[in-house]
């Protein structure tokens, strides 16, 4: 497990998004709110596939599989963006 113990409180309820950020609705009435930038996918995605996400993990997770993108409420609540992608020059 990590750091943040995980509580049937931290599961997911809701997922919505502004021009800008991603926000996440928890069972214990808290919202994660983060900018979108830190997931290029979601960044880059169409507004039909990010409303199409699904909730994984046991209502830990959020999963949006018409772009591959998984984010856990333990990340999001540790501020975690996603990994950047180092490219090698050939």
């Amino acid at each position: 497990m990590g750091i943040l113990a995980k509580t049937a409180e931290e599961r997911v309820v809701d997922v919505h998004f502004t021009e800008s950020s991603l926000s996440v609705d928890l069972m214990d009435g808290r919202t994660i709110t983060v900018p979108l930038v830190w997931y290029p996918r979601l960044l880059h995605a169409t507004p039909a596939q990010r409303n199409h996400w699904e909730k994984s993990g046991g209502g830990y997770g959020i999963h949006w599989p018409d772009i591959d993108e998984d984010l856990s409420t333990e990340g999001l609540l540790r501020g975690a963006p996603a990994p950047q992608i180092q490219c090698k020059n050939a």
